[in-house]
Formats: C-alpha cells, structure tokens, sequence
C-alpha cells in the first residue's frame, strides 16, 4: 500500500476535502458531512465498514510505475486513498488499486474487516468494472450487482432523471415500431420502454426487443446495459459540451501570482498551451465513438437490419469502458475547472497549484502508453 508523503500528490488529496463528487471521484467524507444524519444514509451505507466508508475513491490514470503494480495493461483503475486524518486530507493517506496483487489482504489490514468483508470487497470490484464513477451509471450498475445503497451517494436528481427519460424517448421512438410492432398504444409502449431501458431491472417485457435484437443471456444483458450507458452519454454531452466550451475559452486565462520559480513557469505556460488541443482532441474521439453507435442505430431502425445493432451491442461494453473514460476525464475537467473557478471570479493561482491543475488534467487527456 502506499502512502502519500507531503509532495503534489498531497496538495492535490487536500483539494479533494473541498470537492464535491464528480465523474472520477467519489469522496465518502464529503457525502458523509452532508447526508450523515439522514436515516437513510445509516442504513444503507455505501461500504457497510466504517472506514471504508470514509474513504476517497478515484478512477486513476496508471502511470508506467503503476501499471506494472496491475499487470492487466489498462489505462485506468480504482484507487482507494484512505487518509490518515478524515478532516485534514492535505496530511496525506495510503492507496491502493482494486485488483493490484494482494489489495484484499492490505483493505483487511487497514480495514478489521469482518462478517461485511465480503460484501464490501463485492461493491469495490463492482466500482472496478464501470469506466467511470458517474452517478447513474454508478447507480445502476451497483443495483443490478445486487447491493442497495442510500440514494445521496448518487448525485442526480429526480429533475434529471426526467429529462433523461424524455431524450431517451426521442431517441428510440423509431424503434417501437419495430419491437413492439402490432402490440397497441404507441406513446404507452415508447414511455415503457424508456423506463425499462433506464432501469436496472431484467424484465420479460423487454422479450420483443430481445427477439429483434436476437441475442441471448449474458450478451444481451450487458448489451442493453452498455446500450443505456450510450444514451445516458449522449444526455449527458448534451450538457457538458458547453461547459468543456467554457474551460478551452479560459484556460488560456489562467494566470499565476505570488513567487515564481522559472522552471515550473515554462512547465505551467507550455501545459496551459497544450491543454486546449488535448481536449479537442478528446472531443473528437468521443464523437467518433458515438457516431459507430448513431450508425448502427440508423442501420436497425432506417435499414430494418437487427444484425447491425445486434454486432453493435455485442461490441458494446468494451466500447463502453473507453467511452466512458474519456467523457470521465473531460467531464471531470469542465466539473472541477467551474468549481475552482466560479464564474465571475479571477482565473488566477499560485504558481504550485496552477501546475498541479495543469498536469493532472493532461495526465487524463494523455494517450495510455503501450505496457
């Protein structure tokens, strides 16, 4: 396990303790300090150990040092910083990976696990499998695992949910007519797929879409699960692409104050000056992405060919996982880059935090390179 001494790795886990939740981080202790006494909250904890559930979680970039520590040669993994003082996060923790060589005996050390061992050590590698720590998918992915966790760890609300719901259903109007074709009502059938599609359920009134769709068992179900992650990120862009408009009009704002030693200036000026293409570049892979989904669903439901969105939802998940990635890293970018600076208020830092801001988001943006 490691353990954070008081260098950049240090600064940055003290900026967690004033961050919300965003898609590549998930800090318990924040939640923890403003849901803590809600009911809910003590009966249906996140991790059922105490410590664990005061812990910060982050979907991690791997550096080549840590790849080596995972063995599997993904770019990204889950990483648990338990810090050695819950209310002073800048004096450091210690971090593992989930599924780095020997992670469940160093939680057991750190955490005394017990009887709830298990189940913890189930939702982790559940958190493991998902690209990114969004809410909903988040949420949807932990239901149907089987684990029922209090609603204000996952924040979207209801307001959300809604009008995700009405996207999805201008999204797939076209698709009623294929899979539920002679069955009634139209509206009625369109209102209860959308909700189907969007729930974590398996229901055998989804039976048509699965028949059109011929696919079986597993492949289905984490077909139409990855299927729902697509239409939840095309929601979700809809949203963020603005903001991600907000940070490239900026970041070439940002100005330092205070001391300025000249080798971290040019460090700081030369990565201000890359962030801005890194992005597009991103923006561009995503949309590239995206546009596979938009064809496949054009062939089934312009075409009537089932076998081209069939091959797409067999490819789904994995396509899934580096979609999900990607929109992490710029969403987190354009979450963070608004709450360190409101708007209306000077985009101007001391020089050590301006390059921490600087190199952490070109570390997410960076290609991973080859293991």
């Amino acid at each position: 396990m490691q353990t954070k001494s008081p260098d950049r790795a240090v600064r940055n886990l003290g900026a967690l303790q004033r961050t919300a939740s965003t898609s590549r981080v998930l800090n318990l202790i924040a939640i923890e300090a403003q849901h803590g006494r809600e009911p809910e909250y003590k009966l249906k904890p996140f991790f059922q150990n105490r410590v664990l559930n005061g812990t910060v979680l982050l979907k991690h970039r791997l550096r080549a040092d840590e790849r080596e520590l995972m063995g599997n040669g993904r770019p990204t993994a889950t990483k648990i910083i338990l810090p050695f003082v819950r209310s002073e996060l800048q004096l450091g923790g210690r971090s593992v990976f989930v599924g780095q060589a020997g992670w469940m005996e160093m939680m057991a050390e750190v955490c005394s696990a017990g009887a709830d061992a298990s189940r913890d050590m189930g939702v982790l590698e559940a958190l493991d499998e998902l690209p990114s720590l969004d809410p909903f998918l988040m949420r949807e992915h932990l239901k149907r695992r089987g684990f029922d966790i209090a609603r204000c760890y996952f924040a979207i609300t209801e307001a959300d949910l809604t009008k995700m719901q009405g996207f999805v259903s201008r999204e797939i109007n076209k698709l009623i007519a294929l899979a539920f074709e002679g069955q009634g009502d139209g509206a009625g059938n369109t209102a209860k797929l959308v909700e189907l599609l969007l729930s974590a359920e398996n229901d055998d009134r989804l039976e048509p879409l699965r028949l059109t769709l011929r696919l079986e068992g597993e492949s289905y179900r984490e077909g139409i699960f990855s299927w729902r992650g697509f239409l939840y990120y095309k929601w979700v862009l809809s949203h963020l692409w603005p903001k991600l408009e907000e940070v490239i009009a900026e970041a070439p704002q940002l100005k330092v104050a205070g001391p300025r030693d000249a080798e971290l200036m040019r460090t700081f000026t030369e990565g201000r000056a890359r962030l801005q293409s890194r992005i597009e570049a991103q923006r561009r892979a995503v949309l590239k992405t995206l546009q596979v989904y938009d064809e496949a669903f054009k062939g089934l439901t312009v075409n009537h060919d089932p076998l081209v969105f069939r091959d797409f939802l067999l490819k789904a998940p994995q396509m899934f996982i580096s979609l999900g990635e990607k929109i992490g890293v710029i969403s987190h970018i354009a979450t963070f880059w608004r709450y360190r600076f409101p708007a209306g208020k000077p985009l101007k830092l001391d020089l050590t935090e301006a390059v921490d801001i600087v190199q952490e988001f070109e570390a997410g943006l960076a290609e991973p390179q080859a293991a």
